[in-house]
């Protein structure tokens, strides 16, 4: 290396070494203010989800497998497929679409 680009690189690192520098007395003096606002507990109760309302009617009852029934009351039951919500899982078990579909993919469907 020439002495110019020895004198350029020495001074990038030099300017690197100072900016970082100043950021990490930067983290240093804010870290108090930084834990002591995580330390603190919130002033306002969160608000809660709403009134609960069972499914436990006879006529919801009537309709559903006892596995099912169980996936309810351990809670593992996820309505409207793996991590869906009522009314977002729309099944594919129709005969269109069964009929387009492979063995392998039926497969895979089901596990």
């Amino acid at each position: 290396m020439n002495k110019t680009r020895t004198l350029v690189f020495a001074s990038a690192i030099a300017a690197a070494m100072g900016f970082g520098g100043v950021v990490g007395a930067t983290a240093l003096a804010l870290s108090p203010l930084i834990t002591a606002n995580a330390a603190s507990p919130s002033p306002s109760p969160s608000p809660s989800p709403g009134a609960f309302k069972s499914n436990e009617t006879a006529s919801h009852e009537a309709g559903e497998s006892a596995a099912q029934e169980a996936a309810e009351n351990n809670g593992t039951f996820h309505p409207g497929g793996p991590g869906g919500a009522p009314g977002t899982h729309q099944s594919n078990e129709t005969a269109a679409h069964e009929a387009t579909e492979s063995p392998a993919r039926e497969a895979a469907e089901k596990s």
